[in-house]
């Protein structure tokens, strides 16, 4: 997710201001002057996308000092947002046009071309540029899905990005078929009004996912990148004086980075061991003016994608008097996001525990419905075919009036028991216990018949009274199914099916499909291949 902020004149349109200001000769100082006022209205909290004409990138460096102020006192960093260049290109002679882009680079921005398809964007240009986004304008996407022409031009395109790295986004969708066609062409990024309309700050991109389709069920910060901080970073020849002045400022860092000209990590310097370093006996003399990096350390670097545990880890293994170091958080390609306090991490981890082991049910020691929901929801998300199952013990209540609630709290936890360690056995099953003697199940299609097999082939009882249990199953194809809502909605008449088989029953059901396959029960012929 970001958001593009836009600000508007109090008159006309922006390329007329844009027209009159190059007549003008003050094309620079207006076209900065919107993304510094697109800023100051921007009230969002995700990354930040902001509008520059190319004829700007020939402005010296100066002049993007009052965008890097406003951008500060916003609580911005350079590296969360994103410069998204349009036409026109031709204007600009392309080496001057790369000299800009390497300009913003090195102030730390990220760069987007935009309006590709539409504008003048030299090829040669586009080959060079050091870019992370080409924005694919919505005039290309039109004839989508039924024109073999456009589709063709965003496959090509396609091939390209993902040579290079880049991402490819998608602009101006507006209906459901053109999501559905640039999400199978392989297009991750979309901007349109189906994913989020305009507000009076902007439009913004969005994910490849209806959000509406998709809720997050609430859940605890498990994330790397949930506990990110700025980092202090210098250029990796920083000289010990330059550290500890910085050291030394009354919002003193309890670390400082040095990153080389692509801003990747190359030491680190904790605070504590340097000013005890430089401080000491004849420190100053041997350090001042000698490179940092002879008192740094290799800095501990880790994915904002990875999980807080996997953080723990990574400290855990560290050097005995390193495990309090601020760890570096990094991007794919190695580039410095931030940093994350191992303290910070520790806390959320801790608390998280405790928020987790509230949730759990007191009988089965199992999650609630949110771990199936979050489960299901990210399936969905990222196009991944799954299982989802409903299991539940036929005639329960009968088993508390005859065997006693005692017996039927102890059934409950054998069948707790059970899925505990279906799931131990089968990495992609997630299990939740909803209350009662319901069990939700997502799994891996391939894993189903392992689970059904565990479940139906064992003789149940409660005190001795034999008891069957029901296995309601919704196979969901990349794309069938647009929300855990509907998974829970698809579910329910197949189990009531299956609570109508006799014995201990599965059956199995498809989005869309009025067939349901009776696949275990009295008078079947046992599990069918058609599960898989």
């Amino acid at each position: 997710m970001a958001h593009e902020a836009l600000a508007r004149p109090g008159q006309g349109t922006v390329p007329e201001l844009l027209t009159q200001a190059r007549r003008d000769g003050r094309l620079a100082q207006v076209d900065l002057g919107l993304a510094i006022a697109a800023v100051r209205q921007d009230e969002s909290s995700l990354p930040l996308h902001l509008n520059l004409s190319a004829r700007t990138l020939a402005a010296p460096q100066a002049m993007y000092d009052d965008l890097l102020e406003e951008l500060g006192d916003a609580g911005r960093r350079t590296r969360d947002v994103v410069l998204e260049i349009g036409p026109p290109f031709a204007p600009l002679p392309a080496e001057r046009a790369l000299a800009g882009m390497r300009t913003l680079t090195e102030l730390g921005f990220r760069l987007a071309l935009d309006g590709l398809g539409r504008g003048d964007l030299p090829l040669g240009l586009l080959v060079e540029a050091p870019v992370d986004l080409v924005k694919l304008d919505r005039t290309v996407l039109r004839g989508l899905p039924d024109d073999p022409a456009s589709a063709a031009i965003v496959e090509a395109l396609l091939h390209y990005t993902n040579r290079t790295d880049i991402r490819l986004v998608a602009t101006g969708v507006e209906t459901d078929a053109q999501l559905d066609a640039v999400r199978g062409l392989g297009i991750r990024i979309a901007q349109g009004n189906l994913l989020a309309p305009p507000t009076a700050a902007g439009p913004a991109p969005a994910l490849l996912t209806r959000p509406q389709a998709t809720p997050r069920a609430p859940g605890p910060a498990q994330c790397v990148g949930d506990f990110l901080r700025p980092a202090t970073t210098l250029p990796e020849t920083a000289t010990c004086d330059e550290v500890r002045e910085v050291l030394a400022a009354a919002d003193a860092p309890s670390g400082v980075i040095g990153v080389d000209e692509l801003n990747r990590p190359r030491w680190s310097v904790d605070r504590t061991r340097f000013l005890v370093a430089v401080t000491g006996p004849y420190g100053h003399a041997l350090h001042a003016k000698r490179p940092a990096a002879r008192l740094a350390d290799t800095p501990h670097t880790i994915e904002a994608r990875a999980g807080a545990m996997e953080f723990l880890e990574l400290v855990t293994d560290a050097d005995w008097g390193r495990t309090g170091d601020d760890v570096v958080v990094v991007d794919e390609v190695g580039r410095c996001l931030g940093v994350v306090l191992v303290t910070e991490v520790v806390r959320g981890v801790a608390e998280a525990k405790v928020e987790a082991a509230a949730a759990l049910n007191p009988l089965t020691r199992l999650p609630g419905s949110d771990t199936v929901a979050r489960d299901v929801a990210r399936r969905i998300t990222i196009g991944e075919p799954f299982v989802a199952a409903w299991l539940d013990i036929d005639a329960f209540k009968a088993v508390n009036d005859t065997a006693g609630f005692a017996a039927g709290d102890d059934l409950i936890r054998e069948l707790g028991a059970a899925l505990t360690a279906l799931g131990g056995g089968l990495r992609r099953m997630r299990v939740s216990h909803v209350g009662g003697d319901d069990f939700l199940v997502v799994c891996d299609v391939d894993e189903i018949a392992t689970v059904a097999g565990a479940l139906l082939d064992r003789r149940w009882s409660a005190d001795g009274m034999p008891v069957t249990v029901s296995l309601a199953t919704l196979v969901c194809a990349s794309g069938s199914i647009r929300s855990y809502q509907e998974v829970s909605r698809l579910l329910a008449p197949l189990k009531k099916r299956a609570k109508a088989v006799p014995g201990s029953s599965w059956v199995l059901g498809r989005p869309g499909a009025d067939r349901v396959e009776v696949l275990r029960g009295i008078g079947t012929r046992g599990l069918q291949a058609a599960a898989g």
